[in-house]
Order: C-alpha cells, then structure tokens, then sequence
C-alpha cells in the first residue's frame, strides 16, 4: 500500500506530534508500505528532498511558525502534495492545518482521506466562536477521523455530531523504550525527570515552584530538566531564587537515542503540563518503568493513575509537591514501574497503533466505511 502524509512538522523537529508521525510511518515502512511525506522545510540546513528511515520526505516552504505561517505553508504545500498522490492509496492529515492540501490532493485522484487531531491548539480553536464553522467544514471532509485523547476526540464530536472520532493513543517503540544501563550518575536521594520543552503550555514553572517543599520533604532529591525552549532562562533564574538551583539541572534538548538511558537514571518521571493531549513523554517514562506524577489535564488521566504513579492539579505547586512527595515516599516504586510498562507494551505500543491504522487504510481502500473497534 501507498500512504501520503502531510504535516507541518517532521523530524528533526521535536514533538508529540513529530514523534507520533515519525514512528507510524516508521512501523508502515517496516511492514513493507511505501510511505511519503509532505512537510514543512522548517530549518534552513535540512534538505527539500530526503529519506529518513525509508521514508519519503518533501519539504516546503514555512514563513512562520504561527498560525499565519501555518496556513501559507497548508496552502503553498498543496501543489506538491498533489503530485505526490499519484501513486497514492490513502492520504492521511497530520492535524487540522493539514486537511486542506491532503483534502484537494485526494479528491483529484478519488483518494480516501484520514485525520488526525493532535495537539491543544485545535482544542483552542474549538473554544473560539468565529473558528466553529470553518473547523466543521474541515472536520466534514475525512472519510475518518483519529484524535489522540479522548478529550480532543469528544470536542470534535461536539462540534460535527455524527463524526464519531476514534481516540487513538501515541504509540510508542517499546523495543526502544525500554529500562537499560542508566546514563547519569547516581545522587544521594531520588532522582526526578521532567521530560518537557520549556514552554508555557508544558507548566515547567510550577514544578521549579513546587521543589523548595519536594527538597524539604525528601532527602537528596534532585531534578533533571530534559528540553529547551524560550523559557529556559527565567526558570534557572526563578530556580536560583528559590534556592533550588543546585537541585536542578538543565540538561536542554536531547536527541532521541539519549532518552531511554536518561530515563533509566531516574526515581520517577513528572509532566507537569497546564494542556496535553496524550502526552508521548510520559508513555515513554512509563515505558522505561518509571512511575509517572502528571497533572490532571487533557488525555493525561487516560494513561496516569495511582496504580502507576499520580495525578495533580495542574498550575498548583501545593498539590504537585503533596502528591510527588507521597509517590516518593512509597515502598512499591519499582512495581509501579513494571506496572507501567506492561500498561505501555498492552495498549500503547507503536505495533498496536500501525496496525489500526492499516485497518482503517485497508477499509476506506476496500470503499467501506471503517467501523471504530
């Protein structure tokens, strides 16, 4: 089978979303599926033209990263998508920006078209009034829509009744993800993880809140920051003005195959996110048996709970130290790991996740309507 995909993102762009494509397509590919990709050219030292992982890649023009830039590159992007459908069985929208350039490009050649709906943003723009109508014309022209949490997939159903999204988690690749030999050193007390980008949206700012009370609650505990972002500077001088500097450390961005050991160094793993969707952070920490503390937002009780590790209120430094400092103190950590790691490899596996979406593509191919399971 053929599959066209069209995102903004892609790797080496870093993401829930960028992650998600990238091991689907990967899992495709693996399965001997032939895999295109159009996208955003979104650094200026990466090619037009590439294969990653076996994988077709196309990138075009982005003049911004924002909402404006967003929809010039959907539109700018549409000729080629277009041309890459050719051979196409099945095209698929990576997001809602991307339905209409995969929308065209299908119905020019008589193609099915999947959706999936990432990300908070589309939840920001279900809340506003003036985007409604243009988001149902958007929603209408799937032949089937994914959402990976429930949350997003109710609100779209709220906005087109009828629609009848299917939640589909992130998978992940659980033969990489996976405990290995820790790549950090040891420290005299807990180690905690905050696999996060330092953006607003990820709430970073109310874990370094919260650490002055963890720090008088738990001997030695320390905390690794794992991403970057346009916050890191205030949150290393906020953390000096707390007086918890020495307990956090700033590691930025890493790539990929340095997570699995990062994660193995680790007691538990925080996400402390004011929005998500289903959070790939936090599959990946529980994949690697950590117990994970999140906040109570989006799909991230859909994957979390106290079998697992816990939930807090999310923008309440209170409560996320109450409730870290509780998990810490439990004698069944190490159960709670492998807990959440048989949850992963049963539910969440990036196996699991191609091969649904190989049903819906051989499906909506077939001229069927796909059924959810």
């Amino acid at each position: 089978m053929n599959i066209l995909m069209h995102c903004i993102y892609f790797p080496p762009e870093v993401g829930g979303l960028e992650s998600h494509v990238f091991n689907l397509c990967r899992g495709l590919v693996a399965r001997g599926h032939r895999v295109d990709v159009v996208t955003s050219r979104s650094q200026p030292n990466i090619p037009r033209e590439q294969f990653m992982a076996d994988i077709h890649v196309s990138r075009t023009w982005l003049p911004g990263r924002n909402p404006g830039g967003w929809f010039l590159h959907s539109m700018c992007s549409t000729p080629r998508t277009t041309r890459a459908s050719v051979r196409a069985d099945v095209v698929h929208a990576q997001a809602i920006a991307s339905i209409p350039p995969a929308w065209i490009a299908g119905r020019i050649r008589g193609r099915p078209l999947v959706t999936t709906l990432h990300t908070s943003h589309f939840l920001r723009l279900a809340g506003k009034a003036q985007w409604r109508p243009g988001l149902r014309a958007l929603l209408r022209a799937s032949d089937h829509t994914f959402a990976t949490s429930v949350e997003i997939a109710d609100v779209a159903n709220g906005l087109l009744p009828g629609l009848s999204t299917e939640p589909v988690t992130n998978g992940v690749d659980t033969s990489v993800f996976r405990r290995c030999e820790p790549s950090l050193p040891p420290v005299s007390g807990p180690l905690l993880v905050v696999p996060r980008r330092l953006f607003p949206k990820n709430g970073v700012r109310f874990f370094v809140q919260a650490m002055p009370e963890i720090t008088s609650e738990v001997p030695g505990v320390e905390a690794i920051l794992v991403g970057d972002g346009p916050e890191r500077e205030a949150l290393e001088s906020l953390s000096a003005q707390l007086g918890v500097a020495d307990r956090i450390r700033f590691l930025g961005a890493r790539p990929n195959s340095e997570i699995p050991g990062i994660l193995s160094s680790a007691a538990a793993a925080v996400i402390p996110s004011l929005m998500e969707a289903t959070s790939i952070a936090a599959l990946e920490a529980m994949a690697c048996e950590l117990p994970v503390a999140a906040s109570r937002v989006g799909g991230l009780p859909e994957i979390v709970d106290e079998s697992v590790g816990t939930l807090f209120e999310s923008g309440d430094p209170a409560d996320l130290a109450k409730r870290l400092v509780t998990l810490l103190r439990r004698a069944d950590l190490t159960a709670m790991g492998c807990r959440a790691r048989e949850r992963v490899v049963t539910r969440w596996s990036n196996d699991l996740l191609v091969e649904r979406h190989l049903e819906v593509y051989r499906t909506l191919r077939a001229g069927e309507r796909a059924a959810r399971p």
